[in-house]
């Protein structure tokens, strides 16, 4: 079993808050643990913007439980009530991401009150922000996330997926069942891919040098993921028309495995060659082969038409397919010119850190 980068960080942050919150006298050191473990951020940048409000969220809801405990006493519907007013206000402000760590704030103050209810709701939400500020500086000092490793893994991980369907769909070797069981799973893997590339593109270097190489590679996993995307919609409509594939015209469908072929091979490549393993140097006369390509594939599609090949409802049935291999071999080849430019230009700031891949 491995443990990722996420995981040992909050592991860190919470055993720093209970020996700062031992240290500073407290005695229920646990709920400085607790609210530690709801405030890691799985990014820097994310710690940094976020602290300000985790501090706005958490007084705001000492204040509503102290005010409710004094005024309506301790009872499990008053909790609820201040549960809901915490909540509510945080969504009118936007902050949703916080809830959690306001919330069991709440509960913290409001659970089993003494006499001096005042001094031990002062005391708790001091042993919250413990391990508040504790997560912070275990986010900002620690383990910093490895964004780009991961995203480039997730990334490569999805595209190998959905490119093997592809080739098992239009070589007709699918078991349909299980396609439709990867295809869910794909797209749930592109939306996890979109919300680390968020968390990457919300990344910030000190340096202006590095931050201006960063952006650059930002906009390559942009492009990345535009690619993978557009794989996942060829693999979502040529499943859904392949019983069209089964009948078109052999010269047709043999133009239509050799370009998908083709694409799906220069895909593979151009990932390589973003982590060092193929060599950037593609020539002008490759992007005007692959040019050459897409028309005689439109011309063929165009051709079959004409000559009746197939009627006309299947014809305008299987029209989006080419549409989309069109628009996927467009996207490839920007991505390769990304890549090809980012080898090229400023060679002294653009380095890539991919390593093994890692559990997130």
């Amino acid at each position: 079993m491995r443990l990722g980068a996420r995981i040992f960080k909050t592991g860190l942050a919470v055993t720093l808050s209970l020996y700062a919150a031992a240290l500073l006298g407290h005695e229920t050191i646990a709920y400085a643990g607790l609210a530690a473990f709801f405030a890691v951020q799985p990014s820097v940048h994310k710690s940094i913007t976020l602290i300000w409000d985790q501090i706005q969220a958490n007084i705001l809801s000492a204040v509503l439980a102290v005010v409710f405990v004094l005024a309506f006493g301790h009872e499990p519907f008053v909790i609820g009530v201040v549960v809901l007013l915490i909540i509510a206000i945080n969504l009118r402000m936007n902050k949703e991401s916080i809830i959690p760590l306001a919330v069991v704030t709440a509960i913290i103050i409001m659970g089993n009150p003494t006499d001096d209810f005042t001094g031990l709701a002062v005391n708790r939400f001091l042993l919250v922000m413990v391990g508040v500020f504790s997560a912070f500086v275990v986010n900002l000092i620690f383990l910093p996330p490895k964004h780009e490793n991961q995203l480039y893994h997730k990334v490569t991980s999805t595209n190998d997926e959905i490119i093997q369907w592809i080739r098992l769909l239009i070589h007709h070797e699918v078991d349909y069942q299980t396609l439709k069981q990867d295809q869910k799973r794909s797209s749930d893997a592109l939306l996890k891919v979109e919300n680390l590339f968020e968390l990457y593109k919300d990344e910030r270097n000190i340096f202006r040098k590095n931050e201006y190489a960063r952006l650059r590679k930002v906009v390559l996993f942009r492009q990345m993921i535009t690619a993978s995307k557009q794989a996942q919609h060829i693999l979502e409509s040529l499943s859904k028309h392949d019983n069209v594939i089964h009948q078109l015209p052999e010269t047709m469908h043999e133009a239509l495995v050799a370009q998908l072929d083709y694409l799906t091979n220069y895909h593979e490549r151009i990932l390589l060659k973003y982590m060092g393993k193929v060599k950037p140097q593609t020539t002008e006369e490759y992007y005007e082969e692959i040019t050459d390509e897409k028309r005689n594939l439109v011309s063929m599609f165009l051709n079959s038409r004409d000559h009746k090949q197939f009627d006309e409802e299947e014809w305008m049935t299987f029209l989006p397919v080419i549409a989309l291999i069109i628009e996927y071999s467009d996207e490839l080849e920007h991505l390769d010119r990304l890549v090809e430019g980012f080898y090229t230009y400023h060679t002294d700031d653009n380095e890539v850190y991919i390593t093994e891949k890692e559990t997130y």
